[in-house]
């Protein structure tokens, strides 16, 4: 047995010290909502609950997935809950295993777009580690998806990083971001960027039923030449963005993951088919414990900043 002493955050489960709120309205559906974020015991896992359907549960794992089209929903019995990765990203992105999100409508609050907000009010209220080691789940060989010119797969590794490249239509244009993430990163590099839409495609969404609750004040609203409710939280946003997401829809493995992800061009539907892809396959993968070191712990965290690429496309991305 590993010494005690040596067990660190990284190596323990953990959750939210005290409940949490917020309320908002949901990014597609525009209707009004309040979320509480409950501290969970081990071995909970995450698990949304609607208050206004007699406190019904849905765990968030990839079984239960829905719609992936512009958000990832989940759905258990017909009951749904809507755009949950911006939630699911913070979670894992601070190491937060165990919690129950109540909301008393169908869709999470969009918030400022990004995952910023819960960031904040995890490290204010507090994050505090339980009595049970952490797993992930730990890639033994490469599954991989392709779909045309997209692409994601998930390789052996240690640690969890992350390649990502996104190519989308001006300004944004063609970009990369790479990164190692630990709480440490995410919260610095990842957790701010925002969610992005183009102007001109506004009617056409809002005909479909989608970004209802979307403005100014929790989207980048991208005009033919850049951004017209600037300025930019980082000069490669955009891409930051597309990581935050990945994060959030690859949590619903139901842990961790523990391997090298590269995507290019990939979406919600890409990103959580290759959850199903790999949680099926049960020769890619297995639960394991974050290795233990026998030498005194050392709690010393070094953070590389995301490498950033083709900036001078208006690479606010």
């Amino acid at each position: 047995m590993p010494n005690p002493a040596n067990l660190t955050p990284a190596h323990l489960e953990q959750t939210i010290v005290a409940p949490l709120e917020f309320t908002g309205v949901g990014l597609h559906s525009g209707a009004p909502v309040k979320m509480r974020l409950l501290p969970a015991p081990a071995g909970s896992g995450i698990v949304f609950r609607r208050t206004d359907l007699d406190n019904f549960e849905i765990p968030a794992i990839g079984r239960y997935v829905a719609k992936v089209s512009y958000a990832t929903s989940l759905m258990r019995q017909g009951v749904l809950i809507q755009t949950t990765e911006h939630l699911l990203s913070a979670l894992i992105g601070m190491g937060v295993d165990n919690v129950i999100a109540e909301l008393d409508n169908l869709e999470l609050p969009i918030l400022d777009g990004s995952s910023l907000p819960y960031v904040e009010a995890f490290l204010s209220a507090g994050i505090r580690t339980q009595r049970r080691r952490r797993e992930t789940v730990r890639v033994l060989r490469p599954v991989e998806v392709r779909d045309a010119n997209k692409f994601i797969g998930v390789y052996p590794g240690s640690g969890y990083s992350i390649e990502y490249t996104i190519d989308f239509p001006a300004p944004v244009g063609r970009q990369s971001a790479s990164i190692d993430l630990a709480a440490e990163t995410y919260g610095t590099f990842i957790a701010a960027a925002r969610t992005f839409g183009y102007q001109a495609d506004e009617k056409r969404l809002r005909d479909m039923g989608l970004i209802r609750g979307a403005g100014p004040e929790n989207a980048i609203i991208l005009g033919s030449s850049g951004p017209v409710n600037g300025p930019l939280r980082f000069s490669d946003e955009y891409v930051r963005h597309k990581v935050l997401d990945l994060i959030g829809d690859l949590a619903l493995a139901g842990r961790r993951i523990e391997g090298h992800v590269v995507a290019e061009r990939a979406g919600h539907a890409m990103h959580t088919a290759l959850v199903s892809r790999l949680i099926k396959d049960r020769s890619a993968w297995e639960l394991a414990h974050v290795p233990v070191s026998t030498e005194p712990a050392d709690l010393t965290v070094t953070a590389e900043p995301i490498d950033e690429l083709d900036i001078a496309v208006l690479a606010d991305a």
